[in-house]
């Protein structure tokens, strides 16, 4: 448990002490402080704090990588994590708009997400990051702390959850966390929950772009409340067949 903590709080150390270099360092060369960073900025910060984050953690082998979970060639697995992503986005929005909660960096995403760059940080950077720390650090230290592995993956869902730092996401993530757990308890591997995410991460980027009014709810983009249901029921005919197969597929490399 308190090496998961130590984990936790060295990711969320690392991000916030490269937003405030990178503001220095901007403001340094602009000869004038700046109350916030630009959206250039904040991708900057957020990609650099990445690298640094998983080169730190690979050094330290707080977390490990290994091809031997590649060496299974688990495409039609890896398939089924992609297809997964793609029909949890409107359940999971639809569950989030039944319980709303302020969303804190509503303005700092914007920026990030309507920049061309910004999928950069957010498509690839962090989905690698945050697989390779929470899930390949955070949650095989709790699995190696206690043998009740839901608890383990609850744990590392819920500091998933709080490291995000804004309650609009927070509900959202602990969801997928249980999910990207299960992934990482069942493989040994990130590569599933990379997959995962970095669709997750693809599609909410793609979409807001296409939708760029933060405030859009499903109801304004499908017009009516039978059209919402319908979507969410068309969403878990590909969730839920797709988590079937996913369960009768994750395994272990021997």
């Amino acid at each position: 448990m308190k090496k998961a903590i130590i984990y936790t709080l060295a990711f969320a150390v690392i991000q916030i002490a490269m937003m405030q270099l990178v503001q220095l360092f901007y403001g340094l060369m602009s000869d004038k402080e700046t109350a916030s960073l630009s959206a250039s900025q904040m991708i900057i910060a957020m990609t650099a704090s990445s690298i640094v984050v998983i080169a730190l953690f690979l050094y330290l082998h707080w977390a490990e990588v290994s091809r031997s979970y590649v060496r299974l060639r688990p495409w039609a697995t890896l398939f089924w994590c992609a297809l997964a992503a793609m029909g949890a986005i409107i359940p999971s929005e639809f569950v989030q708009e039944l319980i709303p909660l302020p969303n804190i960096v509503e303005e700092e995403f914007d920026m990030i997400l309507k920049d061309r760059w910004g999928y950069f940080a957010i498509g690839l950077f962090a989905p690698v990051c945050e697989e390779l720390v929470f899930r390949g650090a955070v949650l095989r230290a709790l699995l190696r702390w206690t043998p009740r592995h839901w608890l383990a993956i609850a744990i590392s869902a819920l500091l998933f959850a709080l490291i995000h730092a804004n309650p609009a996401q927070m509900l959202h993530a602990f969801l997928i966390g249980l999910l990207l757990g299960w992934f990482y308890y069942r493989t040994d591997s990130i590569v599933p929950g990379v997959v995962y995410h970095w669709v997750n991460n693809s599609i909410a980027y793609v979409v807001y772009n296409f939708y760029p009014d933060p405030q859009m709810k499903l109801l304004d983009l499908f017009g009516s409340q039978r059209s919402v249901a319908a979507a969410v029921l068309f969403s878990l005919l590909i969730l839920l067949p797709a988590l079937y197969q996913l369960n009768l597929r994750l395994r272990k490399a021997q």
